[in-house]
């Protein structure tokens, strides 16, 4: 979903039609006369990654609070907290009221401040750029934009009232932020080009509607009238048989036509209202990345906030880059690599689901930071994520910091393996709570009985509701597997045949620059009797275990 000059619309195209993800390519750049290969996403097996300086990366990182790194006085104690909790990334705001206080006049000194406190801390970046939209509102506008409502229109509700939301259907708003944009990625091109510091960018944050599900505007009332644009449509035919099922369906009830205003093609109601504005939002986002792309061809992505049980366009922030939204994103998104999902709500794995689907990359930019990090290990084990980022991260308490630190520093031991075997099926996550305590999972020639360490008799509780404990099982080879985690207690049996399974070996361990390094032989009472393999859920941990078969 790139788009790389005038060839880049077709070849993504050809690929969607596919069904396939629209991927980068070999992205260089010239910077002190030597080509400097980007960061990119590829494709490994069922997997897409991210790569930095040709190397597999995965995202194990924070989100700051939104007004934290608007001040690198604030920021300064922060940095080593962040570094010991074992992030090797940092996703943060640029904002762009502070980045074009006036027009035409960049400030470009807190980005680069950010930047060279991230080096120097061994961390990389994923900017997060505050512009057009934050949360669906407006509040990130400079003054300058703020103020001058001729010519930077806002949205308006049913009732012709201006809202707190530029409209998408302005020239003269699309244009100011594609141009700050512009100027934010030829900066970084120009200043980080090799030492690659920042890696991805979010284009926006949580685009949406709310509280109506559209913009009641005159342009917006205008467009809403008018013909859906042939291209959608043309991409709509080209794609019918892989469009997502909850947009194929809105469109079979209305009998698959292939022209007419947005009510024709889709019926009367909110959803199409959402539609309506979602083909709208994503083409404004498409020209701001287009326009960061042509400076500095990161990957870039958008981000949404999800939907309450129950909720109807308007309830929640409508038409922003939803999994029932994909195909409309998209078509009119070319420059969009992706979109992810800031997950808050206890339904994770279910939301995991929706994103990685219809070729689409698992990225969670921003997640409750009172959640379990069992989540991580689940996300980047079972549907291949390229990272995950707990919300204002460092507003921690330390109980909490030290639960991040312990998940984050297991995480980062495993990341080479996990980064080999992504896309393979050769790897698996497990995510357990009270209301799902249970789950089988069949690697090679074994099945995985997984249970959450409260339904064992022996094990120690704490007060309270039950946590959510999980971990990740990776196959080293036929009889071998690294079993990593909390609060897990791990049975075996044959894939096929009435032989029982033993537990030839289980060691505890650590990985050290990618090597493993054993350490407590774990047998008698640690394992059961030879029983099973148990994660306590008071840490993190790791064991290796090497199983055999007898009669």
């Amino acid at each position: 979903m790139i788009m790389l000059r005038f060839t880049k619309p077709m070849l993504c195209a050809c690929l969607l039609a596919l069904g396939l993800p629209c991927l980068s390519p070999l992205a260089q750049t010239k910077n002190g006369g030597a080509a400097v290969d980007l960061p990119r996403l590829v494709k490994q097996g069922t997997a897409i990654q991210l790569r930095v300086h040709d190397r597999p990366f995965l995202i194990i990182a924070g989100e700051l609070g939104n007004s934290s790194a608007s001040s690198l006085e604030y920021l300064r104690p922060i940095w080593p907290k962040l570094e010991k909790m074992h992030l090797n990334t940092v996703l943060l705001p640029v904002y762009w009221e502070l980045l074009e206080p006036a027009e035409g006049k960049f400030d470009f000194s807190l980005v680069d401040g950010v930047i060279e406190s991230a080096r120097k801390y061994n961390l990389k970046l994923v900017l997060l750029w505050f512009g057009t939209w934050k949360n669906s509102m407006s509040c990130y506008a400079p003054y300058w934009v703020k103020t001058d409502w001729n010519r930077f229109p806002r949205a308006r509700d049913k009732d012709g009232q201006a809202m707190e939301i530029l409209t998408p259907f302005s020239e003269d708003n699309r244009n100011a932020d594609v141009r700050a944009f512009a100027a934010l990625t030829k900066h970084l091109q120009r200043t980080d080009a090799r030492e690659q510091t920042v890696v991805m960018i979010q284009v926006e944050n949580e685009i949406g509607m709310i509280p109506d599900a559209r913009d009641h505007s005159q342009k917006a009332n205008e467009a809403y009238a008018g013909l859906v644009p042939e291209e959608f449509m043309a991409y709509l035919q080209k794609n019918k048989n892989n469009l997502a099922p909850e947009f194929s369906e809105i469109w079979r009830q209305n009998g698959y036509k292939t022209s007419g205003t947005w009510e024709d093609v889709f019926g009367k109601g909110l959803h199409t209202e959402e539609i309506f504005m979602a083909w709208h939002f994503a083409g404004y986002a498409n020209s701001v990345a287009e326009a960061g792309k042509k400076e500095y061809a990161l990957p870039m992505y958008a981000n949404a906030a999800l939907i309450r049980p129950g909720y109807q366009p308007g309830q929640y922030p409508s038409a922003g880059p939803l999994p029932h939204l994909i195909d409309v994103w998209r078509a009119a998104a070319l420059a969009i690599d992706f979109i992810a999902p800031d997950i808050y709500f206890r339904n994770f794995s279910e939301w995991c689901a929706k994103f990685d689907r219809s070729g689409n990359p698992l990225f969670i930019p921003e997640a409750q930071n009172s959640q379990s990090l069992a989540n991580a290990f689940f996300a980047v084990a079972q549907h291949n994520a390229m990272g995950y980022s707990p919300f204002s991260i460092e507003s921690l308490d330390a109980d909490r910091t030290q639960h991040v630190t312990d998940a984050y520093d297991v995480l980062r031991q495993l990341a080479p393996l996990i980064l080999e075997h992504q896309g393979k099926g050769t790897m698996a996550g497990v995510l357990l709570d009270d209301a799902n305590q249970k789950t089988q999972l069949q690697l090679g020639d074994f099945v995985f009985n997984f249970a959450h360490e409260y339904s064992w008799s022996y094990a120690i509780r704490s007060e309270g509701e039950p946590p959510r404990f999980g971990g990740l099982i990776i196959m080293l080879s036929r009889d071998e597997f690294i079993i990593a985690g909390t609060g897990l207690i791990v049975t075996f049996a044959p894939r096929s045949g009435d032989a029982a399974v033993g537990i030839a070996s289980l060691d505890e361990g650590v990985f050290a620059e990618g090597k493993w390094v054993p350490g407590r032989r774990v047998n008698g009472d640690q394992s059961h009797q030879g029983r099973h393999l148990h994660l306590p859920g008071n840490a993190f941990g790791i064991q290796k275990l090497r199983l055999y078969l007898y009669k």
